[in-house]
């Protein structure tokens, strides 16, 4: 009876007041969004990043969804905002909730010529090139795993 009544109550709400029903009692999640970058030769795009702990500096490139932009925009914008390189996006690789109320969001993607490297200085102090089978100490495991997930 009570659940009936429940299901009649909300079937009569209007959108506007159910969206925000629905915000008030759903979780909010940030979105991390990772690019596993690869050259024509393999290598993967390393990067080491200024704000993140000094015993695991390297990452790929890796930031924030913005609101009303794809997943695949938020790869390409953030290549191109950490790097001042570009990039074209494969196949999604990972899709999961993460780290609290972050979800985190990977693609392959594979530098696609033009751009010059231009490291963003407030956030990443080098870049570089790394055979999978060579990737330098500091890497943080999760992203080891997205490399070996997107080859």
């Amino acid at each position: 009876m009570v659940k009936r009544l429940i299901a009649r109550l909300w079937r009569s709400l209007r959108g506007s007041v159910k969206w925000r029903l629905l915000y008030l009692t759903q979780d909010k999640f940030m979105v991390g969004v990772t690019g596993v970058v690869r050259d024509r030769d393999g290598r993967v795009l390393l990067l080491r990043h200024r704000f993140w702990s000094e015993e695991r500096p390297w990452g790929l490139p890796t930031g924030g969804a913005k609101r009303g932009e794809t997943f695949e925009q938020t790869v390409v914008r953030e290549v191109r905002e950490e790097t001042g390189l570009e990039v074209r996006v494969g196949e999604l690789v990972l899709l999961k909730s993460g780290f609290r109320l972050r979800m985190e969001v990977a693609y392959a993607a594979e530098y696609a010529g033009g751009g010059t490297l231009r490291l963003n200085a407030m956030e990443i102090l080098e870049a570089r090139w790394c055979a999978p089978d060579d990737l330098p100490d500091g890497l943080i495991p999760s992203h080891r795993a997205l490399i070996e997930a997107a080859h």
